[in-house]
């Protein structure tokens, strides 16, 4: 190829200006999320060639399926391209392992070859977007962001290419956390158990961003641990994304592409879909049986009472490891509002000492139940963010870094930021007061979305 793009594997994106110049979120081998997560599909040999032999490798955040310890191992030697998050935890992690680490600044396009340019955002989730200049032709690379301020300058970028490609996550929403449970012990079934049609969701972004085509991604994984196979049921097969797409909007193109941007022409890449082999928790160091001894119990409870912002919401955090309920009190309360974790001790060590708790949430083999007055399946705004986000990642884990944390995101873009921080205290209004089966939700989502793609 003499100039243009690929997308494989998980979320990997491959540029080529004569050879191969950029790849993206390498995931190429092993598993994410203690084995909960494999790829979907193989990595053809010429894509795999093409990654191994491109010269820049762009990383957009620290979750298993885009920063993949076991693929990064045999790309050294490769200039790594971060975003510049706070806390800058990813880099010194790199930097200490001996990669060649260069720190992208916010908002400014970067040359990588004659007929490539970057140019990256960071946002205060932890997350981050890249734009790529293809030989004149735009490829937006969300990966696994939401629009959190920045929405309203890409937009503006966007309209200055004649063709654009937005490559986002879809689909039925079980890349997050699901594994929800009542105080009974049934599982509740989660929203993707819907199987809303992911092609409204994309036409809605489509036309909200002006590109003029799309490109399923982020998504490509499936589920092989035997206390996660269940969350396999709500995965996306290739086919669905485009359930519900308007093609009015743009054109939908194969997950996995070849576009040649000198012709504007692709061709269909087809990776063979790989055989899913179930695999016990104890092949990735977890015995449900075992309990957590007096010293690891410790180390969990000061790892949660580290975050201050918990006490303020929750006044417990019960771990249930090995049958044993391991109650942490966070609040000088009534046991009133809290969570359950039950969760086998191997993994769970590992994400708090390691500080990767997120990892145990999105892997769906950890169950948890909400106590008191909550929303019975969602543990935001109020801790996954605050704890896998701000505190793991960013490294704010005190009320006074929580303030200079989120004044660092708000002084690189003021306005777009406190836009964006309203609309969100919009929305978590809405879903406290509403049902998000209720005709006014329903209503005032389908205004919001119509207010943003006119604004």
């Amino acid at each position: 190829m003499d100039v243009g793009f690929e997308t494989i594997g998980n979320a990997t994106l491959v540029c080529h200006d004569r050879t191969p110049v950029l790849v993206t979120d390498p995931w190429t081998d092993g598993d994410a999320y203690f084995g909960s997560w494999t790829l979907a599909h193989e990595i053809p040999t010429a894509q795999r060639e093409a990654i191994e032999q491109a010269e820049y490798v762009w990383i957009s955040h620290g979750h298993p399926d885009h920063l993949s310890s076991r693929s990064l191992a045999g790309l050294r030697g490769k200039k790594f391209l971060l975003p510049d998050h706070a806390g800058g935890r990813i880099r010194r992690s790199f930097e200490e392992q001996g990669f060649d680490v260069r720190v992208l600044p916010d908002r400014r396009w970067q040359r990588l070859s004659d007929r490539i340019r970057v140019l990256c955002i960071a946002d205060y989730n932890q997350d981050a977007i890249l734009l790529v200049d293809v030989g004149g032709r735009l490829v937006l690379d969300l990966n696994d962001a939401g629009d959190r301020g920045w929405g309203g300058f890409v937009r503006s970028i966007v309209r200055g290419y004649e063709r654009s490609f937005l490559l986002r996550l879809s689909g039925y929403g079980d890349a997050d956390m699901i594994n929800f449970f009542d105080e009974q012990g049934h599982r509740i079934p989660p929203l993707a158990a819907r199987r809303e049609p992911p092609g409204a969701e994309i036409t809605q972004l489509m036309r909200y961003f002006g590109t003029t085509a799309f490109i399923p991604f982020s998504s490509m994984h499936r589920y092989q641990r035997t206390d996660s196979l269940w969350a396999d049921a709500y995965t996306t097969p290739l086919e669905d994304h485009a359930k519900g797409f308007d093609p009015s909007c743009g054109e939908m193109l194969p997950a996995f592409v070849r576009y040649d941007c000198a012709s504007d022409r692709w061709e269909r890449i087809e990776p063979r879909e790989r055989t899913r082999v179930p695999r016990q928790p104890e092949e990735f160091g977890d015995d449900w049986s075992e309990q957590l001894d007096a010293s690891e119990r410790s180390t969990a409870a000061a790892y949660f009472k580290g975050i201050e912002h918990l006490s303020d919401h929750f006044d417990f955090i019960n771990l249930r490891v090995g049958g044993k309920d391991n109650p942490i009190e966070l609040a000088g309360r009534k046991f009133d509002r809290g969570i359950t974790f039950e969760a086998p001790r191997g993994s769970l060590v590992l994400a708090v000492t390691e500080q990767i708790f997120d990892d145990m949430l999105i892997g769906n083999f950890m169950k948890t139940t909400l106590h008191g007055r909550f929303q019975p399946t969602r543990l935001h705004p109020d801790f996954t963010p605050y704890v896998g986000k701000y505190a793991d990642n960013g490294l704010a884990r005190t009320r006074a870094e929580l303030r200079a944390y989120f004044a660092h995101y708000r002084a690189r873009a003021p306005i777009g930021y406190l836009r964006h921080r309203i609309e969100r205290q919009t929305i978590h209004t809405m879903r406290t007061y509403f049902h998000m089966d209720s005709a006014l939700y329903k209503l005032a989502k389908g205004t919001y979305h119509l207010v943003k793609e006119l604004h």
